[in-house]
């Protein structure tokens, strides 16, 4: 399936008439018509009922609805690979693991909007692992991850080490005692990890801090992200060790407790192309370091 068909495809259903179509596309109806065949053909299955109206079968009202998304996307990428190429626009694509929301990356990218009007900032959500990949084949400029890594083509920098905390549900007894409790005090409960997969990821680092205690949890449940997590804590489902910053997400079914255990922390790490040398990479760079309580620098 070519990108022709599926414009011939949605201008047929949109306008319900080969013949009208035909007009539109400033072509003869035959070999639309034709097009259209060759297209239920290739996908082997019946798209129209040609009938009078012109009707549109299940399976062709699920190709136009996707086709018009797929379409536009393509328009869109066109017109600002356009704008680009023409210096008309300026781009910086930044990679984020969603916790770093909750935390250093939303002043930064207002401080750095703010910084460099006229640039389109693009934010995209993907693990650690996914950004390295970026970074690589150009579609990130930077990436905010928690994951540690050596690649001899990203460079990394700890913006900050982030204290752990621990969510337990409402009138959870590790939320009323008197003192923080210690790792070793949740060793009975049912402990929630995120995400799930890609590992390894932030879910590796919390049980790393289990193993290095020597403390084996009740269960262990994995969750895909780290809503799903917390819904899982407020059903009762068990605990979660969350970066401090996951408070803000101001849920009133959870508790939230600083947990004493002042070792247990979550690195917020920037990733970028060692050998870029870019003009909005370095701006970025020296935003972030007045925003760095780590200052530190990992080759």
């Amino acid at each position: 399936m070519e990108l022709r068909h599926l414009r011939y495809f949605t201008t047929v259903a949109a306008e319900g008439s080969f013949s009208r179509a035909a007009l539109k596309l400033n072509m003869a109806q035959p070999p639309l018509s034709r097009q259209i065949q060759q297209l239920e053909e290739d996908l082997g299955t019946r798209l129209l009922d040609r009938g009078r109206p012109l009707t549109l079968t299940q399976a062709g009202r699920y190709l136009y609805e996707q086709g018009l998304q797929i379409l536009q996307r393509v328009d869109e990428a066109q017109a600002m690979t356009t704008r680009i190429g023409k210096g008309l626009i300026l781009q910086f694509n930044i990679g984020f693991v969603a916790s770093t929301l909750y935390d250093t990356l939303p002043e930064l990218m207002r401080r750095f909007r703010v910084l460099v009007p006229g640039v389109e900032v693009n934010l995209l959500e993907m693990t650690t692992l996914e950004q390295v990949a970026a970074l690589k084949d150009g579609r990130i400029d930077v990436g905010f991850g928690r994951l540690s890594f050596n690649d001899d083509m990203i460079t990394r920098r700890v913006l900050r080490e982030e204290r752990l905390w621990l969510a337990v549900p409402l009138d959870h007894p590790l939320g009323r005692l008197d003192v923080a409790p210690k790792l070793a005090d949740t060793a009975p409960e049912t402990l929630v990890v995120y995400p799930k997969y890609p590992r390894p990821s932030y879910a590796d680092q919390v049980l790393a801090f289990y193993r290095g205690a020597d403390i084996r949890p009740f269960r262990v449940v994995e969750a895909r992200e780290l809503q799903t997590a917390l819904g899982l804590v407020a059903s009762g489902g068990g605990v979660c060790v969350v970066p401090a910053s996951a408070r803000r997400l101001g849920r009133a079914d959870l508790a939230f407790v600083e947990l004493d255990e002042p070792e247990m922390t979550s690195p917020i790490i920037l990733s970028h192309r060692r050998s870029d040398e870019s003009r909005l990479l370095k701006q970025m760079l020296q935003l972030s370091a007045k925003l760095d309580t780590a200052d530190a620098t990992i080759a």
